[in-house]
């Protein structure tokens, strides 16, 4: 999936807890000061346990200075249009701007019902929701009221005051007509890990694409924010290790996938200390080179060695020509695209070894578990074919990097590389067809794990996809380095 190219943001996502609402305040005082974006409180208004979410952002409101506050999401069934409206609107004067609206068309019926709401079918509630977005907007443009629906009414309504600045509408969507409407009439899109985790995400997102080309907007005109929840260990799976290991991870969910908002659950002020301190510098710059260069295997740590006889040629013709006239800041530059082939390279290997010990019997689809855990690529779903589809899909977004960045600004730079160009181009879609044999391959071994004759003949397939791709791939990274090699010294990434 496409990389939107928006400035990431981070936020918090604290329990509503009432036995605990001096600590809520103070860790949100906390997030302020160690200058996240958000915070971002639930509103289920029907649980005991928790404060009045309005509230409870009034109070941090007020004890905050930079952060933004959100609801995610506001309860609609429990909390009329205009009421919502106006609420945001004073909290926003009183904060100087700082509100975002998340909405949900409502859940949890029968505490909704409980609490004094009424119950509706999925369509009727959906229904209520589109008409409250219109009411919303226009009490927020200061239009009197004339809105005549199904759920809400607004004549004779005279609206006010007008907020601060334009509030953004997030919605809380997983089903397929939520998304077409978060495509075609919200400001950003809010997921939540346990309901839509990252292998969901791609499909979501694409629906979510087309519902906004659909309505005459651009993609990267709604924001992707993602509740996530993990702890910092040794431990595997999706942010269960390191800051390093949950900052390579929400890079890829930035720039695989296009989450480009993080609000990460926490109760915790040491855990939300290090986060700030170490995930959220680190994911930035991880974000900022793979946008400028291409896929980045982390900062800090050592290039892995390449073990292909493609790679050693390649290394020592880059040697060579290191020999020259170019300065070491200029050799810097195409030695960086060295770097990143040869993690290419060193994943690659990591990918071809497991599939070799599940076709020799020494480790089944699932136990490749453990050796993926020692693979820099780290993924929520665990399994051969999870980790496989990482890496198409990390090459795919290295390629076109290239396409859309280095290529154009070396041709611009130097029209004479137009042959070398080419060929780089049409190596990118020989290797793009490879990738897509490769995922074919995958899906067959989903159907057929391993088990049998036709387990064997999908790991067969698997196994001759990958040797293709591997010959190609090679090949196409050992000429792109000698033949950029100069070109990029000279005139750099662009």
């Amino acid at each position: 999936m496409p990389d939107y190219g928006l400035d990431l943001e981070f936020g918090i996502f604290p329990s509503p807890d009432a036995t605990r609402h001096h600590e809520i305040l103070e860790l949100a005082q906390l997030a302020d000061v160690l200058g996240l974006d958000h915070v971002s409180i639930q509103d289920h208004p029907y649980q005991a346990a928790h404060l009045d979410t309005w509230t409870l952002l009034c109070a941090i409101g007020a004890r905050t200075s930079q952060i933004r506050l959100s609801t995610n999401v506001a309860n609609l069934p429990l909390r009329p249009p205009v009421v919502l409206a106006k609420a945001a609107a004073s909290l926003d004067v009183l904060t100087g701007g700082r509100v975002e609206l998340g909405l949900g068309a409502g859940a949890f019926w029968d505490g909704i019902e409980a609490a004094g709401g009424g119950r509706k079918s999925p369509k009727e509630a959906v229904d209520a929701l589109v008409e409250a977005i219109t009411i919303i907007r226009s009490f927020w443009a200061g239009e009197p009221g004339r809105f005549e629906g199904e759920h809400y009414s607004t004549r004779g309504l005279r609206p006010g005051p007008a907020p601060a600045h334009d509030i953004p509408i997030w919605l809380g969507a997983y089903k397929p007509r939520m998304i077409r409407i978060t495509g075609q009439l919200a400001n950003g899109w809010v997921p939540s890990m346990g309901y839509a985790d990252p292998p969901a995400l791609p499909d979501l997102n694409a629906r979510l694409d087309e519902a906004a080309v659909a309505a005459g907007r651009a993609p990267q005109d709604i924001r992707r924010i993602y509740n996530i929840f993990g702890q910092f260990g040794t431990g595997s799976g999706l942010l269960r290790g390191t800051p390093q290991d949950w900052a390579e991870q929400l890079t890829d969910l930035a720039v695989g996938i296009g989450m480009s908002t993080f609000i990460v659950g926490a109760d915790d002020p040491d855990f939300l200390r290090r986060f700030a301190a170490e995930v959220v510098p680190l994911t930035r710059e991880l974000v900022a080179a793979e946008r400028e260069g291409g896929a980045s295997k982390g900062v800090g740590s050592e290039a892995p060695e390449a073990t292909s006889p493609q790679a050693e040629a390649a290394r020592e013709s880059v040697a060579t020509q290191a020999s020259s006239a170019f300065t070491a800041a200029q050799l810097a530059i195409p030695a960086h695209l060295v770097e990143v082939h040869d993690y290419l390279r060193s994943e690659l290997d990591q990918v071809r070894d497991i599939v070799r010990q599940v076709r020799e019997g020494h480790t089944s689809v699932g136990q490749a578990r453990s050796v993926i855990n020692t693979m820099t690529m780290r993924q929520n779903n665990w399994t051969l074919g999870a980790y496989c589809e990482s890496y198409c899909r990390i090459v795919t977004g290295h390629h076109t990097n290239e396409d859309r960045g280095m290529f154009p600004h070396l041709l611009r730079a130097d029209p004479s590389l137009e042959p070398v160009v080419t060929k780089l181009e049409d190596d990118h879609a020989v290797i793009a067809g490879l990738l897509d044999a490769l995922d074919r391959a995958l899906v067959g071994l989903v159907a057929e794990p391993g088990y049998g004759s036709e387990g064997q003949r999908a790991l067969d397939a698997l196994s001759d996809a990958l040797d293709q791709l591997t010959e190609s791939l090679l090949t196409h990274l050992s000429y792109e380095e000698e033949a950029l090699h100069d070109p990029l010294a000279i005139h750099g990434f662009g």
